[in-house]
């Protein structure tokens, strides 16, 4: 099984800005769930999960309103996406200094793989939170590890990591009856 991480190619496909919609917002902390809802309006009902698709584009919106611009108003989060009934993908940029522990995720979160793959759960609450000197109470890198497993098209940042592309294919669901 291959392990799934963040990459960082500023030429990856999901970072193709053109005949996306765009919106750009102010980095305030309060406003992200209406933020997320003027993005989310625009996904067909089949590709919404149950509000999965909010969750997932609220939580990256959220880091770049909180770590990259640090919740200054002044500053804007940008976004592009686009959806069908059976794709969606959204880059999301800050005017951040980055994510610049990219690399040091990746390999936290290989361990904490390693240690699901192997059942060891005593070794396992070492890599529950992935912490830093700048993390608070409220951080831990879940919405990282979550964003891993929901976007299956990848999730990309830019060398200046203040960047983030994610894409997830979604199932169609067949109706009717198979006739032979």
């Amino acid at each position: 099984m291959e392990m799934k991480k963040i990459e960082i190619n500023d030429n990856h496909p999901l970072m193709e800005k053109e005949n996306l919609f765009y919106k750009e917002f102010p980095s305030d902390f309060r406003q992200i769930r209406y933020f997320t809802l003027l993005i989310v309006q625009k996904a067909p009902p089949e590709i919404r999960e149950i509000n999965l698709l909010e969750q997932q584009i609220s939580e990256l919106i959220k880091n770049a309103v909180k770590h990259g611009n640090h919740s200054d108003p002044e500053k804007l989060v940008k976004v592009w996406y686009t959806f069908s009934e059976d794709y969606a993908r959204i880059i999301i940029e800050d005017e951040g200094d980055g994510f610049k522990a990219i690399q040091e995720w990746n390999e936290f979160n290989a361990k904490r793989n390693d240690c699901l793959v192997n059942e060891d759960y005593e070794t396992l609450s070492e890599f529950v939170s992935y912490r830093t000197e700048k993390s608070d109470d409220n951080d831990g890198g879940n919405a990282m590890f979550a964003a891993l497993e929901y976007w299956d098209n990848g999730v990309v940042f830019t060398e200046k990591a203040n960047c983030v592309a994610v894409g997830k294919s979604f199932h169609r669901k067949k109706t009717g009856i198979q006739m032979d």
